[in-house]
C-alpha cells in the first residue's frame, strides 16, 4: 500500500521527508487556507522539493479549463511525470481525466462519495480514485463500505485505477485501509507520527535500553562519592545532614583510618527511634553495633549490582576499590 503525507505545512513536510520511505504528498486547498499561504504558486514548487510524487489540485468549470491548469502548473515547473492532479468527480472532470491521462498525464478523481461515481472515475481511466473516508463517516455513512465496494469493482472488472484511501482522522484508519487492501493511502502528519507507537514497545525498548546500559556501565560510572562517608566518631545527627546533602538513604561510616566500618541507613534510624526514642540523634555512630554491609567492586557491571540488590534485598550497596571505600551506589543507579 503505497504512504501519502496529507499536508502542506512546510515543517511537518520537511520531517517527513527524512523517513525516506512515503510515495509522496497530497495538497489540498483548504489546507493552503488554514495554513495561510499567501501564493499558493510557490508553496507548491517549494512544497516539491520535497517529495518524490505531489499531487495537486487542477480545477476548472470545464474540462478544458482543468486541462489549462494543469499545463499552467506544469510550465509553473511541476515534472509531469511525478505529478498528480487532483479534479472533483464530475462529468467534466471524468472528461478532463480521460483526454489527460491518454497524453500521459497522472490524475486523481478526488471527493468520491459513491459507488457509481467511482465507476464513472474507473471508466476514464483515472490514475486514482478517492473517496473520503473522514467526512463520510461524520455524516452518518458507511464510508468503509464504500471503500471495500470500489476495491471490489477494480478487482471484479480489471480496473487499472488505484483506490487511496483519504479524509484520515485517526490511526484505525490506516488499519481500515489495510485490513479493506486499498491501494494507497493519505495521512495526516499528526496521524503518521502515532503509527509506530504502543505501550508495549515503549516497555520493552525501556527495558532493553536498561539493560544494554546495566551490561555495558560499570559501578565506578555511577558510583557517588560526595557526601557518602562519615567518621564513626561523628554523631548520627550529622550522618542524617550528610544524607541530607548527597540526597541518598545512606551514608557509609569508616573508621579513623580511612577503612570501612558499616553503613548507617534512615532505616536504622527509623528501628532506633522505635527502640531508644527521639533523644538517639546525638548518641555517636561508633556506638552503633556491628552489622553486615553488602559491597561490590567498582569494576563490576550494573547488570551485577541490580542482581545483587535484588537477592539481597537491599536499596545501598558500598563500592569498593579493592580494600578502600569508594562510595555508594543506590538501586536507582541500575535503573
Amino acid at each position: 500500500m503505497e504512504l501519502y503525507l496529507d499536508s502542506v505545512n512546510l515543517e511537518e513536510i520537511k520531517e517527513a521527508s527524512k523517513l525516506g520511505y512515503l510515495t509522496g504528498l497530497t495538497t489540498t486547498p483548504t489546507f493552503m487556507v488554514k495554513e495561510g499561504v499567501k501564493d499558493i504558486d510557490a508553496q507548491i514548487l517549494e512544497i516539491k522539493k520535497y517529495v518524490n510524487i505531489l499531487q495537486v489540485e487542477a480545477l476548472g468549470d470545464t474540462a478544458e479549463e482543468i486541462m489549462a491548469e494543469a499545463n499552467r502548473l506544469i510550465e509553473l515547473g511541476l515534472p509531469k511525470d511525478s505529478t498528480v492532479f487532483k479534479i472533483p468527480v464530475s462529468l467534466e472532470g471524468t472528461r478532463a481525466c480521460k483526454i489527460m491521462v491518454d497524453q500521459g498525464f497522472q490524475v486523481n478523481l478526488h471527493l468520491v462519495y459513491t459507488v457509481q461515481q467511482a465507476f464513472m472515475a474507473f471508466a476514464a481511466g483515472a490514475t486514482y480514485v478517492c473517496p473520503l473516508v473522514g467526512r463520510l463517516q461524520d455524516q452518518g455513512h458507511d464510508a468503509l463500505g464504500l471503500v471495500q465496494e470500489c476495491v471490489e469493482i477494480t478487482k471484479r472488472y480489471g480496473y487499472k485505477s488505484k483506490i487511496m484511501f483519504s479524509s484520515v482522522r485517526h490511526a484505525e484508519h490506516v488499519k481500515n485501509a489495510l485490513s479493506i487492501g486499498v491501494h494507497t493511502i493519505t495521512v495526516p502528519w499528526k496521524v503518521m507520527q502515532k503509527l509506530t507507537e504502543n505501550h508495549f514497545t515503549t516497555i520493552g525498548t525501556d527495558r532493553f535500553i536498561q539493560d544494554t546500559r546495566a551490561l555495558m556501565n560499570t559501578v565506578k560510572n555511577v558510583v557517588v562519592t560526595e557526601h557518602v562517608s562519615i567518621s564513626s566518631s561523628a554523631k548520627i545527627i550529622d550522618a542524617l545532614l550528610m544524607m541530607t546533602k548527597s540526597k541518598l538513604g545512606a551514608v557509609a561510616i569508616l573508621n579513623d583510618d580511612g577503612s570501612f566500618r558499616r553503613v548507617f541507613t534512615d532505616g536504622d534510624l527509623r528501628r532506633l527511634i522505635q527502640q531508644n526514642g527521639d533523644n538517639v540523634q546525638d548518641s555517636k555512630l561508633d556506638s552503633l553495633p556491628e552489622q553486615v554491609s553488602f559491597t561490590i567492586e567498582v569494576d563490576r557491571s550494573l547488570h551485577d549490582a541490580r542482581n545483587v540488590f535484588v537477592t539481597k534485598g537491599v536499596d545501598t550497596l558500598v563500592a569498593m576499590d579493592g580494600d578502600n571505600f569508594a562510595g555508594l551506589i543506590d538501586i536507582q543507579h541500575t535503573l
